[in-house]
């Protein structure tokens, strides 16, 4: 199996046809078919079906395409590294986390580490979004030093630094009249359509719990849903006037939208979220204060912000919303540090 082959296989899935594949590698469409046959012959199945000049990917080539795609990601960071060392620059920091993270929080954390003069600079680092499980495959894997991401994050193998939460807040449209509250009845969401996210090992399952709270059978029966993977789409969607949502709060206030109101609810949803790099890679200055940075950008941005003791991981898992209470009147509560490290 050789790279070429590899380079010529992952270009027809990216592309979608040989003819685009050879104008991205540089070479000829004859060239780019011969090598995926070699590589087809080699592994022993089809990756593509064959219609006239049409190709489309088999099962097995969508299987196969994610390792492929990893293994030239990683080799394209070996050779940028290799052009580093050769200008003797020091490498990079690289980061993992997740959509809401890496635009709704670590921007802001990355002005305040400029703004600082502390290393690494922001051109020493190296941001990519990706899924919670990829972020902690790639911290594992060593891709990334450091990943920010939902919990939960119980991998061997992993460092949790810190675990921060913050309360979940309502997505409305600017004109819906619950938009005039300064606090949103959970209740009053349950009688509404509610965009929310798909993924059931994370938030999800508390907003469940939440809901089933608020509601009452008749109401928990008649809900409709609309799901999607991305706390941008759902606010997308808010606007639109597809229904309304609750959501983690730092895309909400990290990254607004115009057209939709974000307030706080009546019940406390946590929001859980932590730093973590490899258990047996040294944690660098510049990595704790990249660390100091996206704390302190937390702070700013999200209300009722907490800091937990990496230690609380399994507590914090167990827990569940907590029904509404008068205390919830001012709309965001100070909370005080716990455990900050």
């Amino acid at each position: 199996m050789e790279l070429r082959q590899l380079e010529a296989f992952a270009a027809v899935m990216s592309t979608g046809s040989v003819t685009a594949a050879g104008r991205v590698l540089g070479r000829s469409q004859p060239a780019v078919t011969r090598l995926v046959q070699e590589l087809e012959a080699e592994i022993g199945y089809p990756l593509f079906s064959r219609n006239g000049p049409r190709v489309s990917p088999t099962e097995q080539a969508f299987l196969l395409f994610e390792d492929v795609e990893h293994a030239l990601q990683s080799l394209q960071q070996i050779r940028r590294r290799a052009k580093e060392i050769e200008h003797g620059l020091k490498r990079p920091l690289h980061m993992l986390a997740t959509s809401a993270l890496s635009s709704g929080l670590i921007p802001a954390a990355l002005a305040l580490l400029e703004k600082s003069g502390h290393q690494p600079t922001v051109s020493q680092i190296h941001l990519r979004s990706a899924s919670p499980e990829r972020v902690a495959h790639g911290v594992l894997t060593g891709s990334a030093q450091l990943g920010v991401t939902s919990l939960p994050l119980d991998h061997r193998g992993l460092q949790v630094h810190w675990i921060a939460e913050a309360p979940c807040v309502a997505v409305l449209p600017e004109n819906d009249p619950l938009a005039r509250l300064d606090v949103v009845p959970l209740a009053e969401l349950a009688q509404r359509r509610l965009i929310t996210m798909a993924n059931p090992y994370r938030l999800l399952g508390r907003l469940d719990d939440a809901f089933a709270a608020a509601s009452t059978p008749e109401q928990a029966a008649a809900q409709q849903f609309l799901k999607t993977n991305s706390s941008v789409n759902a606010m997308a969607a808010v606007r639109a006037g597809l229904g309304v949502s609750v959501l983690e709060p730092v895309t909400a206030l990290g990254l607004p939208l115009q057209g939709i109101a974000v307030r706080a609810l009546d019940t406390h949803i946590p929001f859980l979220f932590g730093m973590v790099s490899q258990q047996t890679t040294p944690f660098t200055p510049a990595m704790d204060a990249l660390c100091n940075a996206l704390t302190e950008a937390a702070r700013a941005l999200l209300p009722g912000f907490v800091l937990h003791d990496a230690s609380k991981h399994a507590e914090l898992l167990l827990q569940h919303a907590v029904p509404p209470t008068p205390a919830a009147a001012h709309p965001f509560p100070e909370q005080e540090e716990e455990n900050p490290q």
